[in-house]
């Protein structure tokens, strides 16, 4: 009668090992098909951006880039205009550079003086 006790658990255990490997398979093939989607080229782009938009320091240096690029393009624009002259035209790319960088630069002490001015 032992026997067939000891039999009976150890075809029990195989039986629960055989499900408890089954199991392992399945989470082991969702792993991969996870893995494989978060390494396409898409979506790690797609994270990026989520990323960049979500933090605040990010929103504030994308806004402040834009201001500065914005800044460099108008002066550049307004006081150099459309020319076709080639020393015009390189005085008003150095001037956009110029303006983009102090502007980029120096927006956050801006702030700070309008915040404590008003």
């Amino acid at each position: 009668m032992k026997k067939i006790n000891e039999t009976a658990t150890l075809k029990e255990a195989i039986h629960l090992l055989k499900l408890k490997q089954a199991n392992e398979l399945v989470i082991l093939k969702d792993q991969y098909h996870y893995t494989i989607e978060s390494l396409k080229p898409v979506t790690l782009i797609k994270n990026l951006f989520t990323d960049l938009t979500t933090t605040p320091s990010m929103k504030r240096n994308l806004l402040q880039n834009v201001v500065g690029i914005t800044a460099g393009y108008l002066t550049k624009r307004v006081l150099v205009g459309s020319t076709h002259n080639p020393i015009k035209r390189i005085f008003g790319t150095l001037l956009q550079f110029v303006v983009t960088n102090i502007t980029t630069k120096h927006s956050d002490k801006s702030k700070e003086y309008e915040a404590q001015n008003f």
